[in-house]
């Protein structure tokens, strides 16, 4: 479904999802209309049979500056499309995918934008690429980021990103478990896709269902997980393409995932 965006491009190519964050002069700050626009997109991928996966990423230098503040000020946003969602709703919109999302981290990702990168299932970056909280600086605090971030970040080396302001690379980035690969920018796109043909490659049911399985058990105790966890599989066990998997281990092929 084509919609009339104003601050996102999307392209659907193979399988995938490619998903753009287009605001190059303010270096893709998001406000209400490109964070509306996001929930928009990442619905209609999820509703679309053809797509696998979905890569996020942004255009021109930067990933994601942060916030637009003079848009979350109150400016003029002139949006095009019915009001679905704020922010907060966006990244919970992230975590619960059953979709694969695959954070292509080419440039600056500070904020708002580190909140995406927190909030995909996989973040490959750029090693020129820096992060970062500097909320604080202009006298906020970076509130709803803070969530996903903590599901990553030790507690007091959060405290201390958050509370002075800090950047950092990428490479740091991957140490803290924010980022899932860094390489040179020439090689961003390449290792991109090998992320995504590998997931192409596997069944899209098995991987909707253990991503919904994944949220679902993200925030329980071991007691209440397990026996979650253990339906999800019988769930699974009476797929088609489950049963594809089995038959074509035994019989030592390459399975034919029909996605049911």
């Amino acid at each position: 479904m084509t919609r009339a965006y104003k601050k996102i491009l999307v392209e659907r190519e193979n399988g995938i999802e490619r998903v753009t964050l287009n605001y190059p002069e303010r270096r893709n700050a998001i406000g209400p209309t490109m964070t509306n626009e996001l929930l928009w997109a990442f619905a209609d991928a999820h509703d679309a049979d053809e797509v696998r996966a979905i890569v996020l990423t942004g255009s021109g230098k930067a990933f994601c500056a942060g916030g637009d503040f003079a848009e979350m000020a109150g400016g003029a946003t002139g949006e095009r499309l019915p009001h679905k969602g704020d922010y907060s709703d966006l990244l919970l919109a992230m975590v619960r995918a059953d979709k694969p999302i695959i954070a292509r981290v080419n440039g600056l990702a500070m904020g708002g934008g580190l909140g995406m990168v927190a909030a995909s299932h996989f973040a490959v970056a750029a090693d020129d690429a820096v992060l970062g909280t500097p909320e604080i600086d202009v006298g906020l605090f970076p509130m709803m980021i803070m969530a996903v971030l903590a599901r990553y970040v030790p507690r007091r080396r959060l405290l201390q990103m958050m509370l002075l302001g800090e950047k950092f690379s990428s490479g740091v980035g991957r140490e803290l478990g924010l980022v899932s690969q860094v390489v040179v920018p020439s090689e961003l796109d390449a290792a991109v896709k090998a992320l995504a043909d590998g997931l192409l490659s596997k069944s899209p049911m098995t991987i909707r269902l253990g991503l919904r399985a994944f949220g679902a058990q993200d925030d329980l105790d071991l007691e209440s997980a397990l026996p979650l966890l253990r339906d999800r599989l019988a769930e699974c066990l009476s797929t088609d393409d489950a049963r594809e998997g089995l038959t074509a281990f035994l019989e030592k092929r390459k399975p034919m995932w029909t996605g049911k």
